[in-house]
């Protein structure tokens, strides 16, 4: 089923995508001193199981999966890389990653409700799980505001 594939490969890219940025932050975060860190590597331990779930799932479907592009990364890394030399405050990354995360709620809405009909159950159930996932992290990520 094409559109279920659809649904769970953009699940696959949108946890990849904030692996990676998480993964950058934590880098750029290395030598400072901030109480988000351990925050950060809980989550990013939660987005790659989602990367690791998606993509078994996808191999098994026998769909094609294609990863996040390199100039997509690379924004994303200066992007982070600017923020932290601007304001490396918890709040402020707190901020940064609250609004990247609300993207991906919206668009996570955007597509349950596009592949509503199409997608099957197990597509539907997985989507809906992420987006409370990605919710949950939002709330998570306000603590430090």
């Amino acid at each position: 089923m094409k559109e279920n594939n659809e649904l769970v490969l953009h699940i696959y890219q949108d946890a990849e995508m904030a692996s990676y940025a998480l993964s950058k932050l934590l880098e750029d975060l290395k030598d400072k001193d901030n109480k988000i860190k351990k925050t950060l590597e809980d989550v990013l331990k939660e987005y790659d199981d989602w990367k690791s779930k998606t993509k078994k799932y996808l191999k098994k479907e026998k769909a094609e999966i294609s990863k996040t592009g390199m100039f997509e990364k690379m924004m994303t890394k200066m992007g982070i890389s600017n923020e932290v030399k601007n304001d490396n405050s918890d709040s402020a990354i707190a901020d940064l990653l609250i609004k990247g995360v609300s993207m991906g709620t919206i668009d996570m809405k955007k597509k349950i409700k596009d592949y509503q009909e199409e997608a099957s159950d197990k597509g539907l159930e997985l989507a809906k799980d992420f987006l409370k996932f990605q919710e949950k992290t939002i709330d998570i990520f306000k603590e430090y505001l």
